[in-house]
């Protein structure tokens, strides 16, 4: 017997569905404003290795793609803060974290 759905959905139509999907989708979008706050911030050429990550407890997390790019990024994270404070999305505390690729 086939259960299976026959007509697609959208990510937007499940996460409505499921309330967990639904947190992880909001903490993503709130993720992503943080990091487009910020955008102008961030030297252009850096701009293609960093991305947004987790916010967990307050604490948000940029993932980057080297330590050249964290190395910068940490002079920076006062302006960050003071950003996100004027835009009204604050956090306690932002991570940087060197991703390696897999």
């Amino acid at each position: 017997m086939n259960l299976r759905r026959k007509t697609p959905y959208t990510l937007l139509q499940a996460s409505q569905n499921n309330p967990g999907l639904a947190k992880l989708m909001a903490l993503q979008k709130s993720s992503k404003e943080r990091l487009d706050a910020i955008e102008t911030l961030i030297p252009v050429a850096l701009r293609p290795h960093v991305q947004c990550g987790p916010i967990e407890d307050g604490a948000w997390c940029l993932l980057l793609t080297n330590n050249t790019t964290a190395a910068k990024l940490r002079q920076l994270v006062p302006d960050f803060e003071a950003r996100l404070k004027l835009k009204n999305l604050e956090v306690k505390s932002i991570r940087l974290k060197v991703s390696r690729p897999t």
